[in-house]
């Protein structure tokens, strides 16, 4: 018995959803917790910086593509209202993919387009604005300063969905 496509991806994108909540149960790995000047117990988080609708979660993510489910999770978590719902349709207005610079602490440092719809610069800056504003990222805690890579899929709605968590295309 095959197993269609589409709810693998769906089951796929339930658990990398129940990882990523779990990983942000977790407490800060020891080096990254500063030493306390009193008795009191450090911080097990890195907290959010304020005015900031960021991440405050640390990655439990060893390497660059493993990053890719948090990253992607961190971003649909922010923009729930602009993920397209369900399978795309076959013709996209826009697709792109964008390589984000990111430091120890989840802080986007750079974009870099791998691939960009050049035919649609309006696409290329809300992309651009998208993840500058959900700047810090889960902190890529065990990998450090990275780059972290992912292709957007564009609706000539204004929606998109992320390949890594994309519901697949009719």
């Amino acid at each position: 018995m095959s197993v269609p496509r589409s709810l693998l991806r769906r089951i796929a994108a339930l658990f990398g959803g129940i990882a990523a909540l779990l990983a942000s149960c977790r407490s800060a790995p020891p080096d990254l917790v500063p030493p306390a000047a009193t008795d009191q117990p450090a911080p097990a988080v890195i907290g959010p910086i304020p005015g900031n609708k960021g991440s405050a979660r640390i990655s439990a993510a060893t390497t660059e593509r493993a990053y890719r489910q948090d990253g992607a999770s961190h971003l649909y978590g922010l923009n729930a209202e602009r993920i397209y719902k369900g399978q795309l349709p076959p013709l996209l207005y826009a697709i792109g993919t964008l390589q984000v610079h990111l430091d120890a602490t989840g802080r986007v440092t750079g974009l870099s387009w791998m691939r960009a719809p050049r035919h649609a610069p309006e696409v290329i800056k809300e992309i651009e604005a998208t993840v500058r504003r959900a700047s810090p990222f889960p902190a890529p805690a065990r990998i450090g300063r990275m780059t972290y890579t992912d292709t957007w899929l564009w609706d000539k709605s204004g929606k998109f969905q992320l390949d890594t968590l994309t519901e697949g295309q009719r």
